[in-house]
């Protein structure tokens, strides 16, 4: 993977969140412009600090790297819902999102 790979995706999965990269990165305990330098691609996080920004953005270090999933989170939290449907009902919930996803 290239650092520029993983600067797109942070930065994309953190907009998603919703914070800005000032908040994200003293809620991580780094100084303001750290996400910031990350994202423009001038350093990468040490393994420990990509793991709070795992748990910081509420999500697995699989998810971070799962590219064709946007919304990681908003996956999983739909999946564990599902989990709780009947059998019945989960087929008709399938047929529809696989007629959505031929769109």
């Amino acid at each position: 993977m290239q650092e520029e790979d993983f600067a797109k995706r942070l930065s994309a999965l953190r907009q998603e969140k919703g914070a800005s990269a000032r908040d994200m990165s003293l809620s991580l305990g780094q100084n303001a412009g750290y996400i910031n330098n990350i994202e423009n691609g001038h350093n990468l996080p040490s393994m420990t600090v990509f793991f709070y920004i795992c748990e910081y953005l509420g999500i697995t270090p699989k998810e971070f790297f799962d590219y064709d999933n946007e919304s990681p989170d908003t996956t999983r939290q739909l999946l564990e819902a599902l989990t709780k449907i009947d059998k019945e009902t989960l087929a008709h919930l399938t047929a529809i999102i696989l007629a959505l996803s031929k769109k």
